[in-house]
């Protein structure tokens, strides 16, 4: 594990990086001055030597925002800034390579961004730990949108070498129908926040891959580092690289274009279920935990985390007012379930955008949570129905959104009912078939819990639209009323 140190020239580059990072989506600070402070780094070496490799972390401070950010930057000097290398990313105007962020030093330095270089994919690949499969780093793509992380595809260069971590699928471990998932590309993911403690987009895939469950994307390689913090040494991912899903459909674009054409979306979410269930089976597996509470405690927990999170809601976003008595009677019935199932490993953050569609199979993605929370709290064991009923709301956008806002909250809820009501079909079928599944599936809680756990994301999302997609508001708001009504 490699630990940072800090190089004069730190300082330079963060200075240029106040005027860089704000146009950066995954950049936390909104709105606001942020003070930058240069923590450390690490140089890593371009087989090549095309380029000096630097990854900085870069300390972001303003009014709510403490974090640590990962910033990869290339360094050539000047008689190189127009070469014509490979360009990945975008340049400065009249500048080929990737994206141009100043200048520093004597003799000058031209410093650029990382993630888009193919000198800093290169020297990331010598770097890491895993297999690390042959990928060309010349001909990768940066993806954009993404809102806390940046990822960059990687195609092959020669075939891939399966981890020990994590072998590869074969026809006895793969699912029956399943095809191969990848033709040896790769994706790279970058962390920029940094939070201390092992990443679990990192730790679950590897579990996940280890035990046999093929619906994840294998990692195939991820680099660790240490840095200060508080006075002290700590540790953390800074960017894995997994199997890229070839052909692959993002499950809500998918949802929403069905949506759309009116094509019912209910075979595909009873074979979605059947997965989830599949995956709080293999995770109750692979990552056990222990669990000290009764259920009768976990029931009277869920009910006071309904009943804060609607006080909370309520005071932001005056339409909830109305649903009080529904909330606190839903409240009650959860307090009063006897048989709520142990809490164990989830996935968290699980919605349809989570999921991927290829070779008539599903595969799941992004286990790394809120990238702002403690790692503890992303690692948190919860109820495995809480993932679900992410699922369950990302239909209500899919219909939304495919059949156009003003259809929200109008009644004509079909699509988003079948599709529901088929995962969760799945989900049941899955849980109950599967060695070793949790109880999370198939109890006569299910219908309670689900309505408390979804009650709740549907408060969160209502603040959220309120704040920022005014016009959006009618889709949670008409989740609630559906809820406690």
């Amino acid at each position: 594990m490699a630990v940072t140190d800090h190089e004069p020239t730190d300082d330079a580059v963060v200075r240029l990086l106040a005027d860089w990072l704000p146009d950066r989506r995954w950049f936390p600070v909104k709105g606001a001055e942020a003070r930058l402070t240069a923590v450390g780094g690490l140089t890593l070496t371009d087989p090549r030597d095309e380029a000096r490799v630097r990854i900085l972390l870069v300390r972001a401070e303003a009014p709510g925002v403490d974090t640590v950010l990962q910033v990869p930057v290339t360094m050539r000097p000047d008689r190189t800034a127009t070469d014509d290398g490979p360009t990945v990313g975008g340049a400065r105007p009249g500048q080929a390579g990737p994206a141009w962020i100043g200048t520093v030093g004597s003799p000058p330095m031209h410093v650029r961004d990382g993630v888009g270089d193919p000198a800093f994919l290169r020297a990331w690949m010598s770097a890491a730990d895993g297999p690390r499969p042959p990928v060309d780093a010349e001909h990768a793509r940066v993806l954009t949108g993404e809102q806390s992380n940046t990822s960059v595809i990687l195609p092959a260069s020669d075939p891939v070498v399966a981890s020990d971590d994590a072998p590869a699928a074969t026809a006895e471990t793969r699912p029956p129908g399943a095809g191969d998932a990848t033709h040896g590309a790769a994706i790279l993911k970058v962390f920029r926040a940094l939070a201390p403690g092992d990443n679990p987009d990192v730790d679950v895939p590897r579990a996940l891959a280890r035990g046999g469950w093929v619906h994840v994307p294998r990692p195939l390689g991820w680099l660790e580092a240490q840095w200060p913090e508080d006075g002290s040494l700590v540790h953390g991912h800074l960017a894995v690289l997994s199997e890229f899903v070839d052909g692959a459909q993002d499950g809500f674009e998918l949802a929403c274009a069905m949506a759309e054409r009116g094509e019912s979306f209910a075979d595909l979410a009873r074979d979605l279920g059947s997965v989830v269930a599949g995956m709080h089976a293999a995770l109750a597996s692979a990552l056990p935990t222990d669990d000290p509470g009764s259920a009768d405690e976990r029931a009277a927990a869920t009910a006071d985390a309904v009943r804060a999170r609607y006080r909370w809601a309520a005071g932001l976003v005056p339409e909830l007012a109305q649903y009080a008595d529904g909330v606190e009677a839903l409240a009650a019935r959860t307090a009063e379930l006897t048989d709520l199932p142990a809490p164990q490993r989830i996935h968290g953050d699980l919605h349809l955008g989570q999921a991927l569609r290829a070779h008539d199979e599903w595969f799941v993605t992004d286990f790394e949570g809120e990238p702002l929370a403690p790692v503890a709290a992303r690692t948190r064991p919860d109820l495995a129905l809480r993932d679900v009923a992410g699922m369950l709301r990302s239909f209500d956008y899919a219909t939304a959104v495919g059949r156009g806002l003003e259809t929200a909250g109008t009644g004509d809820d079909a699509w988003a009912d079948d599709a529901r009501a088929a995962l969760l079909a799945g989900y049941v079928a899955g849980s109950s078939g599967e060695e070793g599944a949790p109880g999370g599936g198939a109890g006569a809680h299910t219908e309670d819990v689900l309505r408390a756990l979804e009650l709740d994301k549907a408060l969160y999302e209502a603040v959220y639209e309120a704040r920022n997609r005014p016009a959006w508001l009618s889709i949670p708001l008409r989740a609630v009323e559906r809820l406690v009504g």
